[in-house]
């Protein structure tokens, strides 16, 4: 056995420096057993169809003079360096020429193909152009190894995030026919079935209960029972993660301070599901015991202990605390105390000196500073409004304290505007500690708010059925002599103009303009409004489309509003004076007697009396909006010789409208847990007349149902009163002759839930129960006299087009006399509805 390895050994020996000449071949000998440095004398590239040449030679590390030695490590190093490009598909480096102590050199090469096109195949179109934006191919690229791998990890962790966590993804390259060197790209995607959580398990809890902790894991959820389709059991690794995280803050809000996940592990329990084992180590309850404060000058203890709200004996819980110190949403911590009487520079850490058995010892270490000034007020984002829109409107303004509490209401109020997108409203106070002043900036971004309303059609016989509304929400009157500020009209000013035109052929037609100043003089918020209006309603013969009777309503309207500031800074007043003359020529559909022909005057000034305190006009989370207004007429009939009698005729006893009105509405919102915000909304209506002989007449009514939206009720004054659940315009008093109530209540909860904030387009999601009447003599009123429902909807706002809502309604009580109108309903509104 040793001879024949002897014997193999040689031969080998003998062999090798034959099988290294072969290698260069062209008949040049290199001797391998002793090296020798050459000098390059030339360089050539084989093979290079789309990489330069020059840049290959360079990569290599190679140049012309340059001295190597063969046998060595020099061409080896220079494959290895080109090889690492990871743009090559082969690599060879040859000597083709030695020529005294001068070798020439061959880089011979095969390029990698490139990208040209990519297929997608087993997910449906519509996710196509997500994918491609998602793995982010550029044509023309080289197809490496580690470009389809992170394609496909690309493509796994996309599903992956929507519970696909089997996704299995298999790219084919396949020979481009069109360009050379290139391959087209056939991803096959089979996302498999979505991995849903079987079970969680938690170990090693006693403290909490199991389930209050799987009620705080939000978006991991197990399968099973009768909601658990409403419940986001698929398992998605992030969500995993910021769970996990709400269970130990959760912990630590109960006092269990220490408390930690020892492990954690998630394991198959089947094809399409995980368990989730969670192993908890709780530690340890803890309380307050001493809570000291040092470094406060300003307030004594007493009164910053009040202020923090805790005890000793409480239970430790870090979060309330941080809360209490620094920021609470009703301004109510220490912090907001210090900053909104200017001391901006205010800072406080709470240090825990001393851990004892079950007890916690905190001091409060504060620097109060100095109180800071306000010494510039900046505006960016404004590309349409004007800065004087902007600035009125500021709490902030130059040489005053800085307050906390003022840079929160100018939030609010630039929001309310409805100019620009609520949630990028930016504050950016920059201190300067030297001369102890501040900079405030506001970043706004702008939103389109002008609203287009247009539809129509033909109406057959009746002529052309349609819509035209126009709302420009920031309309600049000065500038519309100016045609470069025209976008389509002049913007920047505040201003709001109206115009809306709608027919439903000959039978109907109304035409309204509007336009609203909200600070007369440009000093004071002072708003100014005027209002112009017409309709006409005709009575038309189906059959032989001849008119035969008609209403006409020509009004004017003047008000103005003024911002208080007592009781507070929410409070605004506003008067307004209107004229309506109603002319009737054989109008028999009042439903109000013999009251068909001749002229009606009405003559009202209205007062009202709000506070708005809500912090959004699109979505409101918290705050209230309360209004009390009174429209009255003069009491003519207090200074009219008539005695109005049964003889009196209904032309000559609504000759002048006269009336007293007083409304009440209030909304309330309540921001709750998570997203959800509660609506809370009563609204009561009362009209009285000043001489009970005289009556009050067709006008200015109650009528309840539906969705609320006006129709032809505005002709008389009729308040329209939306009550989902029912037909529209169909729960008013059997003995009011169709033209509704002189008293109405009703009451609204709803639960919204926020799908999306975004200024292009604001969705959010309800459910509601509410109730109302409406009684056409005072004795019948009882407030607990309800027609119920109950029944959810969405609201979309966008921009061009307002508020547009729809509502699935079950009315449970049936209206005498008018069955088959409570129910199941379906319900479109259009615009904001306060009542």
């Amino acid at each position: 056995m040793k001879i024949y390895a002897i014997k193999l050994f040689t031969l080998l020996l003998f062999c090798l420096p034959i099988a290294s000449f072969a290698q260069f071949g062209n008949n040049i000998n290199i001797d391998y057993s002793t090296p020798i440095e050459y000098e390059i004398g030339g360089i050539n590239v084989v093979g290079a169809q789309f990489l330069d040449r020059n840049s290959l030679i360079s990569i290599a590390g190679f140049q012309v003079g340059q001295k190597i030695k063969i046998p060595g490590d020099d061409i080896s190093t220079a494959i290895k360096k080109l090889w690492k490009q990871g743009i090559l598909g082969d690599v060879k480096i040859s000597v083709t020429e030695i020529t005294g102590t001068k070798v020439f050199l061959q880089i011979e090469l095969k390029e990698r193909p490139r990208f040209s096109r990519i297929f997608l195949d087993g997910i449906p179109k519509g996710q196509h152009q997500t994918i491609e934006d998602k793995i982010k191919l550029i044509r023309g690229r080289v197809v490496t190894d580690a470009l389809l791998k992170n394609t496909s990890n690309t493509i796994k962790a996309h599903y992956a995030e929507k519970g696909y966590r089997n996704t299995e993804v298999k790219i084919v390259q396949e020979k481009d026919t069109i360009l050379s060197n290139s391959v087209v790209l056939r991803i096959n995607i089979d996302k498999k079935s979505k991995v849903r959580i079987s079970e969680i398990e938690f170990v090693g809890i006693s403290a909490l209960e199991e389930k209050k902790l799987e009620k705080k894991m939000k978006k991991t959820k197990e399968r099973g029972g009768i909601f658990s389709a409403f419940k986001p059991t698929k398992f998605i690794e992030e969500e995993y993660e910021n769970d996990k995280n709400a269970l130990i803050a959760f912990y630590n809000e109960n006092g269990y301070r220490n408390a930690n996940i020892v492990s954690d592990s998630v394991f198959p329990s089947s094809d399409n599901t995980v368990k989730i084992k969670i192993t908890i180590d709780e530690g340890e309850k803890f309380y307050y015991r001493d809570i000291n404060w040092t470094g406060n000058y300003l307030y004594d203890d007493e009164h910053l202990s009040r202020v923090l709200g805790i005890n000793r004996g409480d239970v430790y819980n870090q979060s309330e605390l941080s809360e209490r110190l620094n920021f609470s949403p009703n301004s109510t911590d220490v912090t907001s105390l210090y900053m909104d009487d200017g001391y901006l520079f205010f800072s406080v850490e709470p240090v825990e000196v001393l851990v004892e058995g079950d007890s916690i010892d905190i001091e409060m270490r504060m620097f109060e500073g100095e109180q800071a000034t306000i010494n510039k007020v900046i505006v960016n984002g404004n590309t349409q409004t004007n800065d004087h829109v902007i600035f009125r409107e500021l709490r902030t303004l130059p040489g005053q304290k800085f307050s906390r509490s003022d840079l929160i209401r100018t939030q609010r109020e630039l929001a309310t505007l409805g100019y620009f997108d609520p949630e990028t409203i930016q504050i950016n106070p920059k201190p300067n500690y030297a001369d102890g002043t501040v900079d405030i900036e506001y970043g706004v971004t702008e939103r389109p708010n002008d609203q287009v309303e247009l539809s129509g059609g033909w109406g057959g016989q009746f002529g052309f059925v349609g819509t035209l509304g126009l709302v420009f929400n920031n309309f600049s009157a000065r500038r519309i002599t100016n045609f470069k500020y025209w976008r389509p009209l002049p913007k920047g000013d505040g201003q709001r103009l109206n115009l809306r035109l709608q027919a439903n052929g000959r039978q109907f037609q109304t035409y309204t303009l509007s336009f609203t100043e909200p600070w007369l003089g440009g000093r004071k918020a002072n708003s100014f409004t005027i209002n112009f209006n017409r309709s006409v309603q005709r009575l038309i013969d189906y059959y032989s489309n001849q008119q035969y009777g008609s209403l006409k309503v020509n009004g004017a309207t003047v008000s103005l509003g003024k911002r208080l500031t007592w009781p507070d800074d929410w409070f605004t007043m506003s008067n307004s004076l209107s004229f309506l003359l109603y002319e009737l020529d054989n109008f028999n559909s009042l439903g109000f007697g013999s009251y068909n022909t001749g002229d009606s005057y009405n003559l009202t000034f209205n007062t009202t009396l709000a506070r708005n305190s809500v912090d959004s006009p699109t979505f409101p989370r918290r705050g209230a909006n309360i209004s009390l207004s009174l429209a009255l007429t003069p009491p003519y009939s207090k200074f009219s010789a008539n005695t109005f009698n049964e003889g009196t005729s209904d032309s000559d006893r609504f000759k002048w409208v006269e009336y007293h009105k007083w409304m009440f509405d209030s909304s309330w919102f309540l921001s709750l847990v998570g997203k959800f915000v509660l609506n809370a909304r009563f609204n009561f209506g009362l009209l009285a007349p000043y001489n009970s002989d005289k009556g009050l007449g067709p006008f200015e009514r109650f009528i309840l149902g539906g969705d609320g939206l006006a129709q032809n009720g505005f002709l008389l004054g009729t308040d329209i009163i939306g009550l989902r659940g029912y037909e529209n315009n169909s729960i008013l008093p059997t003995e009011s002759n169709g033209t509704g109530g002189v008293v109405y209540s009703k009451y609204v909860f709803e639960l919204r839930y926020p799908v999306s904030l975004n200024p292009s387009a604001t969705i959010y999601l309800l459910s509601f129960v509410e109730g109302g009447n409406n009684w056409g003599d005072y004795t019948s009123f009882n407030p607990f006299d309800m027609y119920r429902s109950a029944g959810f909807g969405a609201r979309v706002f966008m921009p061009a087009f307002g508020l547009l809502g729809v509502d699935w309604g079950y009315g449970f009580d049936p209206i005498p006399g008018r069955p088959g109108q409570n129910g199941a309903q379906f319900h479109f509104t259009i615009g904001q509805q306060f009542r």
